[in-house]
């Protein structure tokens, strides 16, 4: 019985969100029809992929176009081979990084996981207590996955490799941000999911957030320094693309400060000297 009533809980939202992306931009003969795990990763797919390039374009425009020499240097502005080359790395990724939400949507279906439909179900101060609960584990848990895929030697040279071509500042860019092999985009964002099981989780916050992860990873891959305190911002993950072993964290520098890997912007030098002895 409890299983009934998540499936019939969950299946609600999920059918709503894939009637509203497919209904709205496919015919309804092309997705009615297949099977809902096959609907929910096509939306799924679908709404990954406008969500990529919309941002990734308008964020491009603006700090390459409207202001020029502004944020980045003329001479540091990457060519537009360099983002197509991203752009074709990451679309080839996607219909793989976009199982990942259709998998967790199942289980969540199924029951499986601690999600609950509704900030009702607990109210707002659980709500409140949890959302940092879950993302703290997201945090350690992408920290560390990221930090095996460059200590293992065989992870570095066959997943992570990919994403690292892109090394200096001409050649980052917003596009960079899901230019990686498929399987290493996915253990990136495990983490959310194995949260799912750990920390009561709201369904649509999780859903939110691992759709952010596409506008927060073209956000640290501008090479735009920022300098909000505490936040891994593009001025730190730049520094990560050249040394090569530091500053993994996701959101935030306390895994690194905690773990002995965080090189800060303003230690750019040190970067250099790093990169040279590397």
């Amino acid at each position: 019985m409890e299983g009934d009533k998540y499936l019939q809980q969950f299946l609600g939202e999920t059918s709503m969100f894939n009637s509203i992306v497919l209904g709205h931009l496919l015919p309804s003969s092309w997705w009615v029809t297949l099977p809902h795990f096959l609907q929910t990763w096509l939306r799924n797919y679908i709404a990954g992929t406008l969500l990529y390039l919309i941002s990734g374009f308008l964020w491009c425009f603006y700090i390459y176009y409207l202001k020029r020499n502004v944020y980045v240097p003329k001479d540091a502005i990457p060519s537009n081979r360099a983002m197509l080359l991203q752009i074709y790395v990451a679309m080839k990724a996607m219909p793989w990084y976009t199982l990942l939400p259709a998998v967790s949507e199942y289980m969540i279906e199924n029951g499986w996981t601690k999600c609950f439909s509704s900030i009702s179900e607990i109210g707002w101060f659980a709500y409140i207590i949890y959302l940092p609960m879950y993302l703290v584990i997201v945090e350690f848990g992408i920290y560390w996955m990221h930090r095996e895929l460059h200590d293992i030697k065989p992870l570095y040279k066959y997943l992570h490799a990919t994403h690292h071509i892109y090394n200096k500042q001409n050649t980052l860019s917003p596009f960079a941000g899901l230019a990686f092999h498929p399987l290493d985009g996915i253990l990136q964002a495990v983490p959310h999911v194995i949260a799912l099981f750990l920390v009561p989780t709201h369904f649509r916050s999780h859903i939110a957030l691992l759709f952010i992860e596409a506008i927060w990873t073209a956000n640290i891959h501008d090479c735009i320094h920022a300098n909000l305190w505490s936040v891994m911002g593009a001025g730190y993950h730049t520094i990560h693309h050249t040394t090569y072993k530091h500053n993994y964290g996701h959101y935030t520098i306390w895994m690194d400060w905690m773990l002995g890997t965080l090189l800060h912007p303003e230690d750019d030098h040190s970067c250099q000297r790093a990169q040279k002895l590397r």
